[in-house]
């Protein structure tokens, strides 16, 4: 979903995990009510109430249970849904728990066997005996989907599922190519958008180019904000790639550089710039929701109208 000029407006994530980008002591500031489902589903219906349209979240129990309670009030269906996979903190903290590697497959091999989805199951199977990365990774996949509308009901409206950015960052600098081409292709069979969560926006986008990944087909959620904070190389260089994707294709994300610049001139900043597709800002506050929302919803429909 979107509202009538096409950006989604994202609800992050991040607070509900009690997630700063500057500090573990501004994390703790905050406080933790965000973090209870309940609380964070409230959150999510204040936004939504001045104009957020979706929710950008790491898919984790956390995540999930925050989903089932909007779900139970009805609300869901109207939220457009990117996913982040995997929630490498998850994965680390069970393989901590469950003995190391070999236990978290061990684990992750149950939880598909008790999910049902055959599948995942055949394709896993497949994955193992022919030592099959391709194989593998379209059954996490199909159970990463599987728990998020097992959560977020049938109807949900799923539209994008986005590799992390350790995971994608990662890749890129390995040049695993082949990696992402079969993510995209799979994720598209599925009726879904393929997306990358990254911190290096502009060494994705050409490498993408030379190996002819179709941008047109993808979501990109990148660092962009009027300080430069996390633009890596540069803020010129992150812009002057984005001038040349073909359409839009930005979810932009850390629009007020972890709490730095006030929402008006965040907007402002990035309303200027061409080929947005949306961006995802984290909440914390009931206040906070309200503001930065109708904010959002009255001043950037306003800039791209113009702009249009």
């Amino acid at each position: 979903m979107s509202n009538g000029n096409g950006k989604v407006l994202l609800v992050g994530d991040n607070p509900f995990h009690s997630i700063s980008h500057l500090s573990q002591e501004r994390a703790r500031v905050r406080g933790d009510t965000s973090t209870y489902p309940e609380s964070a589903a409230d959150l999510i219906m204040t936004s939504m109430e001045n104009g957020a349209n979706g929710f950008m979240f790491s898919v984790s129990e956390t995540t999930l249970s925050i989903l089932r309670e909007v779900h139970k009030r009805g609300a869901v269906e109207r939220l457009s849904l990117y996913a982040i996979v995997p929630y490498a903190y998850e994965y680390v903290r069970l393989a901590t728990q469950v003995g190391g590697i070999p236990g978290l497959a061990k684990r992750f091999a149950k939880q598909i066997l008790v999910s049902g989805n055959m599948r995942a199951v055949a394709m896993g199977l497949k994955g193992v005996t022919r030592a099959d990365p391709v194989s593998l990774l379209k059954t996490y996949l199909t159970y990463e989907i599987s728990r998020i509308k097992s959560s977020a009901g049938k109807q949900a409206n799923l539209s994008s599922v986005l590799l992390h950015q350790m995971i994608t960052d990662m890749a890129l600098a390995l040049d695993l190519d082949w990696l992402f081409k079969e993510y995209v292709d799979f994720t598209r069979k599925l009726g879904v958008t393929p997306g990358f969560n990254t911190g290096n926006f502009s060494y994705l986008v050409n490498k993408f180019t030379e190996w002819d990944v179709n941008l047109r087909e993808i979501a990109i959620a990148a660092p962009f904000n009027k300080v430069g904070f996390q633009m890596i190389p540069s803020k010129k260089e992150c812009e002057k790639v984005l001038e040349g994707v073909p359409e839009p294709v930005l979810i932009a994300i850390s629009i007020l550089a972890a709490g730095y610049l006030k929402p008006s001139e965040a907007i402002q900043y990035i309303g200027t710039l061409p080929n947005i597709k949306g961006v995802a800002v984290g909440v914390s506050k009931e206040r906070h929701a309200r503001e930065t929302f109708k904010l959002l919803k009255e001043k950037l429909n306003n800039v791209y109208s113009r702009n249009g």
